[in-house]
């Protein structure tokens, strides 16, 4: 048994599909079709259940893909520490973010490779659910996510900080001059949200319930990057999160207004699998998350924006 037969059935599960798997592991599909065929001769048995197309796999498949994730861990893991005692980390950190996280992970990725220059960072948006699974799975090394999951109870859990929310209005609009605005106040605005699948989203449609409000935005998007390309121009108002102002800062003719309600919204931490060994380089993320002083950060950022006025 190969380990390269191993990455062909992993990519095979991941891609669904012979030649997308084929293309994502650079061979061609007659080569990773043969090795996994070779594959179930060697483990005797099947693995792929087998029609005109990829069917998914087997019951034994489905084990066998199992102990393939988890022996390239331990490959990778190897490698990881075998570099480490050479003086120098290596290799690829693979790290899951949940979307309205993104604005804040270079607070752990920038210092993460100034400590190991020679180490590289894969950053992947991704949903909370798929964070999970790729944690489970093993193909992800360490995760930035919400941390109040109960799917991330075995999991070591680092809080990092407690997105707060904030009203972004432009400077013409009624709540400009507003020292502190209310949720249903800010309903009535013209608004831009994520969409409803996105998990920002349905935590601040809690909080405007919970002034009695309903939010009914005129545009929504998938992504926070979507959200602020609609800002400039001062017709449209939104609900961020502070850690979006890390990346994205206030946009030109808007001004940042407090908003009632609770002073600490839900925990984004950081998150690695309980594995033995466990990741060197999600160890390192760890040490590096632990200094970083994310919240003090982010709450100052806050801070300076509020205490600046317009932006």
């Amino acid at each position: 048994m190969l380990l390269r037969q191993l990455e062909y059935l992993v990519a095979l599960a991941r891609e669904r599909h012979f030649a997308r798997a084929a293309a994502a592991c650079y061979v061609s599909q007659p080569s990773l079709s043969a090795a996994i065929r070779r594959l179930e001769r060697e483990l005797d048995v099947p693995i792929v259940r087998r029609g005109r197309r990829y069917e998914g796999l087997t019951p034994e498949g489905e084990v066998v893909l199992e102990w393939a994730h988890r022996i390239l861990a331990e490959r990778d893991g190897l490698r990881q520490e075998l570099s480490a005692l050479r003086g120098a980390l290596t290799g690829a950190l693979r790290l899951g973010v949940v979307p309205t996280a993104l604005p804040a992970a270079s607070l752990l990725t920038t210092p993460f490779c100034d400590r190991h220059p020679r180490a590289r960072v894969a950053v992947e948006s991704l949903s909370s659910a798929a964070i999970v699974q790729g944690l489970s799975e093993f193909e992800l090394d360490a995760a930035m996510t919400y941390l109040d999951d109960d799917t991330l109870r075995h999991m070591r859990r680092l809080p990092l900080y407690e997105e707060r929310y904030v009203l972004l209005t432009p400077v013409g609009g009624p709540l400009a001059g507003a020292a502190r605005a209310g949720w249903a106040q800010a309903a009535a605005l013209p608004l831009c949200l994520l969409n409803s699948r996105m998990r920002n989203r349905r935590i601040i449609d809690e909080c405007f319930a919970a002034d009695g409000a309903t939010a009914a935005p005129a545009i929504e998007s998938d992504s926070v990057a979507g959200l602020y390309a609609h800002l400039p121009g001062g017709r449209w108002s939104s609900v961020v999160s502070h850690a979006w102002l890390h990346m994205f800062g206030v946009p030109d003719g808007m001004r940042v207004v407090p908003l009632e309600g609770p002073a600490h919204g839900p925990r984004v931490g950081l998150v690695v699998a309980r594995t033995e060994p466990p990741s060197v380089l999600a160890e390192e993320l760890v040490k590096v998350a632990r200094g970083a002083g994310v919240r003090d950060a982010l709450d100052a950022l806050l801070r300076a924006h509020l205490g600046g006025g317009h932006g």
